[in-house]
């Protein structure tokens, strides 16, 4: 009876989540903000190996950010993507690197509209992927014993809002075999990647979700610990991130920060290849710098949504089959909803 209320308690807030981006037809109401150049902008970073860590390597890129815009730019940088959602609501956030949940939540909510994309090199095209990382000693070892009794296992993971901390191992991996990543373990911890990791490489959890990229990091910044550590599975590549700025900024000010995410990094001259290394710095991989995009960019994320939330309908208790299949019918509305919301382009609108 418990892993029935779980499974239905889960289902619920998948639910939930989708029905707010349902809403894809009423933006929330922007808040004024004062208008004074003497304000710096405000550049929201996902926390990476920490709130700290994830400030300092974007540094270098955004004083190169306010020379180009004549105004100072300051990294907000948060704890976590739910406290990174709270300041993109309250109008904290003027530009962002978000992907995901966190970015179609910010589109479809009217706050935030997409500009740009990383653009990848050809040997990172596909290689940004989802990751379950485990100890090398055994006992609890491999993924054909945790896949057989994930009941024993002890899992650190991302939180609802993660891609590759959540999303698609749930998508990819664990509901297309049954297993709810909320409740079938035997204990689990909420972190970032680089807390997670940890947490297997030290004992305190068994398996871990994690991604090419921030292992990559890890790697190189904890390598006594990283040498402890195997990977078990990897998923199919995952959309790289996008670049986003409020949707009450103007037209010239959106081309001027597109202009300069454009050509950063490109040139064959030295100062180029300092801003490469720069690129390197932020993002912890090799890319070629960023490319002009807007919302269409993420119906990826919100087909990802979509199928997330059938499966889990598709697995919760129901009172009768009419009542789950009237649930997929909206789903797929609101899915439908979205699509064409995310592909109405407001800035070759002029807005």
């Amino acid at each position: 009876m418990t892993s029935v209320l779980a499974t239905r308690r889960t289902w619920l807030q998948g639910a939930a989540a989708l029905a707010c981006l349902g809403a894809a037809g009423a933006p929330a109401q922007t808040r004024p903000r004062p208008a004074s150049d003497a304000l710096p902008l405000s550049f929201g970073v996902l926390p990476v190996g920490g709130a700290v860590d994830s400030r300092t390597k974007w540094e270098p890129l955004l004083q190169d950010l306010g020379s180009a815009l004549g105004r100072r730019v300051s990294a907000l940088s948060v704890p976590s993507y739910e406290a990174m959602e709270r300041a993109i609501e309250a109008d904290q956030v003027d530009i962002a690197y978000l992907s995901g949940r966190l970015a179609l939540n910010a589109v479809l909510r009217g706050r935030m509209q997409v500009v740009a994309t990383v653009e990848r090199d050809a040997e990172q095209a596909n290689a940004h992927q989802a990751l379950l990382l485990m100890r090398k000693a055994p006992p609890l070892n491999s993924l054909e014993a945790l896949l057989a009794a994930p009941e024993r296992w002890r899992i650190a993971r991302g939180g609802p809002r993660s891609v590759s901390g959540y999303i698609v191992p749930q998508l990819q991996l664990f509901l297309p075999r049954g297993i709810d990543i909320e409740t079938r373990f035997a204990g689990e911890r909420v972190g970032t990647h680089q807390e997670n990791a940890l947490a297997v490489a030290n004992g305190d959890a068994d398996v871990a979700t994690n991604n090419s990229t921030d292992l990559e990091r890890f790697r190189q910044q904890f390598p006594v610990e990283a040498a402890r550590l195997q990977v078990v599975w990897r998923s199919e590549p995952t959309p790289p991130a996008q670049i986003l700025v409020r949707t009450d900024w103007s037209a010239a000010q959106t081309r001027r920060l597109q202009d300069f995410l454009t050509a950063y990094g490109r040139g064959s001259d030295a100062r180029s290849a300092a801003q490469r290394a720069v690129l390197k710095g932020a993002h912890a991989n090799a890319i070629q710098g960023y490319a002009l995009a807007d919302n269409s960019v993420l119906v990826q994320a919100a087909r990802q949504q979509h199928e997330l939330a059938r499966q889990q309908a598709l697995s919760g208790q129901w009172t009768s089959e009419a009542a789950r299949q009237q649930r997929l019918a909206r789903l797929d509305a609101d899915y439908a909803r979205q699509v064409a919301a995310l592909q109405r382009d407001p800035l070759r609108a002029g807005k």
